[in-house]
């Protein structure tokens, strides 16, 4: 039987391994620019910036939108207002370098690939943040990609992008923000009190979680995660050593702090349009 020789085609391996922290701030301020963008704009793009910690993770902190045309077969970029923001944003964070860009949509279009080669000469490995902003399953789902060199052999061919995993870790007030901003439609905005309520309810299912994971490695339905079993060691001795009373009682003093404040905030209200009203009478008379 004759032997026949197969062509490999090869991966890098190194650039899958890195992983991204986004702040929320990052998030809002994309949307907030997608919501300003130019009429006849479909997209918008721009360059994220950060750091990266001393494990490799990629730190993104900061973003700003950059004007930009695109056609099929090419994307024009506005070079000079992206420098002239980033010298800005460096005088006032020197610190926060270029790390990638971002654009909204749903996953990677075709001409990411002649955007990303231009950014890939601003900064080592940039990381594509993508943000959907027109709900395509249903909510603003937010991903992250590397380009991938494909090649055979040494000879490099093209690249591809790959998915590369992010944590979206947020406060509890930046989490009630942003699973509003994840729906596609919202009733009303929630007040402190909702927030709170839906806070709790999350806090709830999460201590319930806990208690099932913990029930399944004790009777060895699951296997033990050392990670996750010193994780859970840490949260508990985090907690203070409070009596349920003086626990109750700790809650249900800030809980009436903050219905002053609510009290207080209703009656400057009602103070600010009895004022109004009062002017425009004697205005008229």
């Amino acid at each position: 039987m004759a032997s026949s020789d197969h062509t490999i085609l090869q991966f890098s391996p190194s650039s899958t391994s890195l992983s991204a922290k986004v702040h929320p701030l990052v998030i809002f301020n994309i949307c907030d620019c997608y919501v300003r963008r130019p009429d006849q704009a479909d997209r918008i793009i721009g360059t994220l910036l950060g750091s990266v910690l001393p494990d490799g993770t990629v730190d993104i902190r900061n973003s700003y939108a950059v004007p930009h045309s695109e056609s099929q077969d090419q994307v024009a970029l506005d070079i000079d207002y992206h420098h002239n923001m980033l010298s800005s944003h460096q005088k006032v964070n020197p610190k926060e370098v270029i790390v990638g860009w971002f654009s909204t949509g749903f996953g990677v279009t075709g001409g990411s690939a002649l955007i990303h080669e231009f950014f890939s000469r601003e900064t080592t490995n940039p990381i594509h943040l993508t943000v959907d902003t027109g709900f395509t399953n249903g909510e603003a789902s937010v991903k992250g990609f590397v380009s991938v060199p494909l090649s055979i052999g040494d000879q490099q061919l093209a690249a591809q992008f790959q998915e590369i995993p992010l944590d979206l870790r947020m406060l509890e007030a930046e989490r009630v923000g942003f699973d509003i901003l994840k729906a596609t439609a919202v009733d009303k905005l929630p007040n402190d009190l909702e927030g709170m309520e839906a806070s709790m309810q999350r806090l709830l299912a999460l201590i319930d979680d806990i208690y099932k994971y913990v029930d399944d490695v004790v009777e060895g339905r699951v296997p033990q995660d050392n990670k996750i079993g010193r994780f859970i060691s840490d949260t508990v001795a985090s907690l203070p050593k409070l009596s349920p009373q003086d626990f109750d009682k700790l809650v249900n003093h800030g809980l009436q702090d903050q219905l002053l404040l609510l009290y207080l905030a209703s009656l400057t209200r009602t103070q600010l349009s009895f004022a109004e009203k009062l002017n425009t009478a004697a205005q008229i008379l």
